[in-house]
């Protein structure tokens, strides 16, 4: 399985992106969908989780202001992002794993390799 990152960019605050993973290759068996962040000189974080039942998890900072969702035609996982912060600026990380949410970035069994989110 391979997760593409697409849709990052600048925009100033108050703005919206909208971030698409997309998967390729055997994807069937895919339990868990979820994006990451890492700013500079801070520790990767949990940002949002989508699992095979349609449940959700947000990091508290994030929450009410994005949205992730699936998109079984294009086989693709979309985190849209409103209301953004400078302190959203951060490489943005897509995951897969056939388990589990796992809260730890390392566990997952498929990661992109990012997509850059600037806001000033």
């Amino acid at each position: 399985v391979q997760l593409v990152e697409s849709g990052g960019g600048s925009v100033q605050a108050g703005g919206s992106l909208r971030l698409s993973c997309a998967a390729s290759g055997y994807t069937y068996n895919r339990n868990c969908m979820a994006w990451f962040r890492q700013a500079p000189g801070k520790e990767r974080e949990e940002v949002a989780v989508l699992d095979s039942q349609g449940t959700t998890r947000y990091a508290e900072s994030v929450k009410g202001r994005f949205t992730i969702s699936q998109d079984n035609a294009k086989n693709t996982v979309d985190l849209q992002m409103n209301s953004l912060k400078p302190e959203d600026t951060a490489m943005y990380y897509c995951a897969a794993d056939s388990v589990s949410c796992w809260s730890s970035w390392g566990t997952y069994n498929y990661r992109g390799q990012g997509t850059q989110v600037t806001v000033s």
